[in-house]
């Protein structure tokens, strides 16, 4: 009997490659949509640390398989030790597969022997699977060494940290996905006055996106020091 497809995982909206500001990354973003399109590598392991944006470049190609008529799956495996491995069964009839944090079923031999068997089921169909981690392939800690040895078989893409001009390009092109209008001086001002880490810059952006709404006011500096004043954490 065949096995049934799990449930299909909605994928947030605004997580797709015109939302992702590529910068430095731009290498890594054309390999990804290669991958979907299947003119590239059929297997891609995207790894560097977190907050770079490699869950929504995974959202992304799932996203890109779906406006191909491609079936496409998307797992976090953060969820892993709530999940069973199960989950995988019959997961390779989807042409394009995306796990992220594959770091999380280290060591747990359920979902490591899962992993193993649905990876060569599959590569056997041809089909393409992207997986993300905070390390690269060597340094994961997976125990079944078969496993580790098909995750080194993919293209390595280590997604790279943009520095303060990226930053601030970044923080311009987002703000303007959002409808927002922020200036390169007031995103340098942001930038020397909150933390630097773009996972925090784009929850920041999410904070001034509301004050802006509520206050009915553009995003100048004045404005952006009066908000960072009032709320500094």
């Amino acid at each position: 009997m065949a096995k049934q497809l799990p449930l299909q995982f909605v994928f947030r909206a605004n997580q797709t490659f015109q939302d992702f500001f590529p910068g430095v990354n731009s290498a890594v973003v054309n390999h990804l949509q290669h991958c979907v399109d299947g003119s590239g590598e059929t297997f891609i392991f995207l790894w560097g640390q977190a907050g770079l944006g490699k869950s929504h470049l995974l959202q992304a190609c799932c996203h890109e398989a779906q406006k191909l008529g491609l079936a496409s799956f998307y797992f976090d495996l953060h969820q892993a030790a709530e999940s069973s491995a199960e989950l995988l069964n019959g997961l390779e009839a989807c042409e394009l597969v995306c796990l992220d944090n594959v770091e999380a079923v280290a060591g747990l031999a359920d979902w490591e022997v899962a992993l193993f068997n649905f990876f060569n089921r599959h590569r056997d169909l041809g089909h393409r699977l992207i997986i993300s981690s905070g390390v690269s392939p060597k340094a994961l800690a997976i125990e079944l060494p078969d496993l580790k040895t098909r995750l080194n078989w993919g293209l390595g893409l280590n997604i790279q940290t943009p520095d303060d001009e990226g930053r601030i390009a970044a923080l311009v092109y987002k703000a303007r996905r959002m409808g927002l209008e922020i200036s390169p001086q007031a995103g340098r001002f942001l930038l020397n006055r909150a933390d630097r880490e773009m996972a925090s810059l784009w929850r920041l952006l999410d904070s001034l996106d509301q004050a802006s709404l509520s206050a009915k006011r553009k995003l100048t500096i004045p404005f952006l020091k009066q908000i960072l004043d009032e709320n500094p954490s």
